[in-house]
């Protein structure tokens, strides 16, 4: 009888072992992970961000190729009339601009090119272009824009800007183009 005691405990013994740890386990969370803590940096007096000035015309045509400026076309064309070159009234303004811009950016040196529309032999179109040229020249010179600065060229008629036959395309073809070649 004893040992039917001992063999009962025993089983009971096991039974309570076994039912406690085939209870289910309450899931838990896993704990946050600890915050992280962020070094504490002392704001020290730190001096105003000095602004870098900003550049001057001069810096920002300097720093521009010479394709880029005349892709922007600071100084314009001007217009003849037909058989003529002789500078028109309306073209004078042009002139007085291009000169401004010339006096301002006085290391710029500039080609001007005389062209002429699409009627008279090659011949007579290279000398009229030269002479518009030479016009536009000697009217920059006369507001004090120095000679050495400028160089001039006739294409005559073989750069058109408008390959039209109407008085309207002769008329736009008729001009001296201003292009800067060197800063």
């Amino acid at each position: 009888m004893i040992k039917k005691i001992v063999i009962l405990t025993f089983v009971c013994c096991l039974v309570v072992i076994f039912t406690a740890n085939c209870k289910p386990k309450a899931k838990t969370a896993p704990p946050p992970p600890p915050a992280k803590e962020q070094p504490k940096v002392e704001k020290v007096d730190e001096a105003p961000a000095v602004k870098k000035p900003a550049m001057t015309e001069e810096e920002i045509f300097m720093s521009k190729s010479l394709e880029e400026i005349n892709l922007a076309a600071p100084l314009k064309m001007i217009f003849f009339d037909y058989d003529r070159y002789l500078i028109r009234d309306d073209a004078k303004p042009v002139l007085d601009a291009n000169s401004g811009w010339l006096r301002k950016f006085s290391s710029a040196k500039i080609l001007i090119e005389g062209h002429c529309d699409e009627r008279g032999t090659e011949e007579y179109n290279l000398a009229l272009g030269e002479k518009r040229a030479k016009s536009a020249f000697d009217y920059l010179v006369s507001l004090g824009i120095s000679p050495q600065r400028i160089k001039f060229i006739s294409y005559g008629k073989s750069q058109s800007l408008d390959n039209g036959h109407t008085e309207m395309a002769w008329q736009r073809n008729r001009r001296a183009q201003f292009l800067i070649i060197e800063k």
